[in-house]
């Protein structure tokens, strides 16, 4: 796991996040992400309170261009953005003193900001087991849709906070019709890379994830799940 911390401050600090993420800031600790103004998945992150400041906790592969965008949308507002060399510690076990609970779903633990390590625990399969997408596996800079991530489920977006950037866009795919496409649990016989396609009867399904204990998470259109499916070498049934 390598993560940034990027260090919000300043007396509008709220308001302004707010105005740009999925979820209610007012109620972090919280997962988010921002998106763009089509609604297309750019960056998710968890906001953390951290005194007169909020931590915003990301992967660090996507931090340059977070912290980029988020300087772009300060214009007037009294904020101030750094990153900050913070370690964090995560795991499953008994969570020490001041460590916060993963807001996506409680078998993911704990974090703790400030500390270093991790118990070992075999995240992987713990987002398999419970269909939570990961950075740069099944979410997807300028491609993922957050309703087909699972970011309702998991706790991620909230419909009642008011406007944020691709909030029109988000609001239409909850309130039209059932989604066409998400991500679910495939049975897996063998392995992928993650990304490779998946077929049945010569057409394709969706793209392959995270894999652990033999299944996998897949982005699909939940129309073209087969009962027999393939991505690459690997045979894919429905869970």
């Amino acid at each position: 796991m390598t993560r940034q911390i990027i260090r919000l401050t300043g007396e509008d600090r709220v308001e302004f996040l707010q105005g740009l993420v999925t979820n209610d800031v007012t109620r972090a600790p919280c997962w988010a992400a921002i998106l763009t103004p089509q609604g297309k998945y750019l960056a998710d992150f968890l906001i953390i309170p951290d005194g007169d400041a909020l931590l915003i906790d990301v992967d660090a592969a996507l931090a340059p261009d977070l912290l980029r965008r988020l300087t772009t949308y300060r214009l007037r507002s009294k904020v101030t953005l750094e990153p900050v060399d913070m370690p964090v510690a995560r795991g499953t076990g008994p969570a020490p003193e001041g460590a916060i609970a993963d807001p996506r779903h409680p078998a993911l633990g704990w974090r703790l900001y400030g500390a270093q390590g991790d118990d070992g625990s075999d995240w992987d399969a713990i987002r398999v087991a419970h269909c939570i997408p990961e950075t740069g596996i099944e979410l997807i800079p300028n491609e993922t849709f957050i309703l087909e991530a699972g970011f309702e489920r998991l706790h991620g977006v909230d419909f009642r906070k008011g406007c944020y950037v691709g909030q029109e866009v988000t609001a239409r795919m909850k309130h039209k019709t059932e989604l066409r496409k998400g991500i679910t649990v495939l049975g897996i016989e063998g392995a992928a890379p993650t990304g490779t396609p998946i077929t049945a009867d010569g057409r394709e399904v969706g793209t392959l994830g995270t894999q652990s204990g033999g299944r996998a998470i897949a982005h699909v259109r939940h129309d073209r799940l087969a009962p027999r499916m393939q991505a690459g070498e690997a045979r894919l049934t429905p869970a």
